[in-house]
């Protein structure tokens, strides 16, 4: 099958400069393609995690990708999508963050014998003379083009800095460099990055006189299409340490009954035999779906050790149990449920403890929870642990 049907097939694809070039490019070479990740965290997230996919699904039908790490474009930081302007990273955290994405990326790519390539694009972007670049790419770009592409709209009323107008271009000159240096002709990313995409197509043919081509995979949304993703701490990270691998299996082990088959679909390598199957299950059903589901992509993210123990935390905590794969509070004997809650990092505050607790929020071993001012006791403790559930779906060991 063209690896273009199985992104289809699967829900990648939004849009495509040429499909049915891009078609027949795929079935007569091996495409070098790369995939650009920002560093504005010390980890990737959620929103990465589809164009990993997406890249490992190309990898896996004989492309070559570049991972490109933007330890230049990071110093400038992209418009798209947003409404405010990001905070500028000093060059040391930038260096970091791009160290922590390529340990990460190393666990979705395979890069053993030239199969793949890890770049930074600070290799040339920082040693680029501004004139110079002026007068050799600025040309190419017209303000009235550049102001169309909806990052910049966005950004239009409250105002668009200099320094981010600057940010298409030197993600244009990347596509530029690397089709030079590399002979890549496919540039993939978000749907959100259309415009910036276009433009480096738009470069490589004025400046090389070489057909490349641009393709967008879906952001990650739900049915209701909102961003998926999110949790209520923040991101959903792709570092054991921001986020556990139970976290992580349960956060997909519950999500809505709509988005099963998208995710399944995007963010698994089950057969889409299988991931119809597993999506058309109605009712009680439909959870054991969710269990494979949030097995899958554990495995895939953290490893399949992991997310055996996810998985199987998961079960003790639905047994009632504790288990070794919470997030836990140690010492907790003997004091009260609120400061536990608070110094936990259970809840922000004790006020939102003791709304949380006023609201039927909180049980502990399966108990509703009345009062914050309770204090732990003895009996509590099963084996040494109790069990606190906020609202419906978080869980943590409290060990005495």
């Amino acid at each position: 099958m063209n690896v273009f049907d199985t992104l289809s097939e699967r829900g990648f694809v939004a849009q495509c400069t040429n499909e049915e070039e891009l078609r027949k490019l795929f079935d007569e070479e091996q495409v070098t393609f790369y995939i650009g990740f920002d560093p504005t965290a010390d980890s990737l997230h959620a929103g990465h995690f589809i164009a990993l996919m997406a890249m490992a699904h190309m990898q896996r039908a004989g492309h070559r990708p570049i991972c490109l790490v933007g330890g230049g474009t990071g110093t400038v930081g992209d418009p798209s999508g947003r409404t405010d302007l990001r905070k500028v990273l000093t060059d040391e955290i930038i260096h970091h963050n791009c160290e922590c994405f390529k340990k990460q990326i190393a666990r979705f790519i395979d890069f053993s014998d030239d199969k793949a390539i890890m770049v930074d694009n600070g290799d040339w972007l920082r040693k680029l003379n501004y004139i110079d670049l002026l007068r050799e790419i600025g040309a190419d770009f017209t303000v009235n083009r550049m102001l169309s592409a909806e990052c910049y709209k966005q950004r239009w009323e409250k105002g668009l800095t200099f320094l981010e107008f600057n940010y298409m271009i030197m993600q244009a000159y990347d596509f530029l460099e690397l089709n030079r240096k590399y002979g890549c002709k496919l540039q993939m990313g978000g749907d959100d990055q259309w415009s910036n995409i276009i433009a480096g197509v738009e470069l490589c043919r004025r400046k090389s006189n070489t057909a490349v081509y641009g393709l967008t995979n879906k952001l990650l949304t739900k049915s209701d299409g909102k961003k998926m993703g999110k949790t209520a701490g923040g991101a959903l990270w792709l570092d054991a340490d921001k986020v556990s691998p139970y976290e992580f299996y349960q956060y997909w082990r519950n999500v809505d009954d709509a988005d099963v088959k998208t995710c399944l679909s995007l963010l698994t390598f089950l057969p889409m035999e299988e991931v119809n199957e597993l999506s058309a299950r109605k009712d009680a059903a439909i959870n054991a779906s969710k269990e494979i589901l949030a097995y899958e992509v554990t495995k895939i993210v953290h490893g399949e050790e992991a997310a055996k123990s996810a998985q199987n935390a998961a079960k003790a905590v639905f047994a009632g149990g504790a288990s070794e794969d919470m997030p836990s509070v140690a010492n907790t004997l003997g004091k009260k449920l609120l400061d536990v809650m608070t110094e936990g990092k259970i809840v922000a505050s004790k006020s939102e403890g003791r709304r949380l607790i006023s609201q039927n929020g909180v049980t502990l071993n399966d108990e509703k929870v009345t009062y914050g001012d309770y204090v732990l006791q003895e009996s509590d403790y099963k084996d040494g642990a109790a069990v606190l559930k906020k609202g419906k779906k978080k869980f943590y060991k409290l060990e005495k």
